[in-house]
């Protein structure tokens, strides 16, 4: 397979590119992440989900450790070539590793962040061995 697709993308100084997870049925947003040139490319072949973690410095395949696995629908460039998105199947219903839906749980309520979705999930029984489980 040709790698023209992937020099189309414009990566930043550190090789990377933000890549936002969205739900392919309903559209909501699950969570933003970044992918650099290997992590896309692996999306592609195993169609899942995997991304760049800058706090470990490598690669992460979403669920790996909670088995919350990302399913690729389809990969969406935007108009600038500068942000991934992708449109995924989230497995076991929980993206964020609050143990929540997505990561976008919490509304602006004047000056303060409230959070406003449920905890599915409680953290502690999603991870056992993760030392940084946001990367999750």
């Amino acid at each position: 397979m040709s790698e023209l697709w992937l020099d189309q993308v414009k990566w930043n100084n550190d090789g990377l590119v933000p890549a936002i997870a969205q739900d392919h049925k309903s559209g909501h947003i699950l969570m933003v992440a970044w992918m650099n040139r290997e992590a896309l490319q692996l999306t592609v072949q195993e169609q899942r989900g995997i991304y760049w973690s800058r706090s470990r410095q490598k690669l992460w395949r979403k669920g790996e450790e909670s088995g919350h696995v990302q399913q690729l629908h389809e990969i969406r460039l935007d108009c600038d070539g500068d942000v991934i998105l992708l449109q995924v199947e989230q497995l076991g219903g929980i993206a964020c590793h609050t143990g929540r839906a997505s990561c976008f749980y919490s509304v602006l309520d004047g000056a303060h962040w409230i959070p406003v979705d449920p905890v599915l999930k409680e953290p502690g029984s999603i991870y056992k061995k993760s030392e940084n489980p946001a990367d999750e």
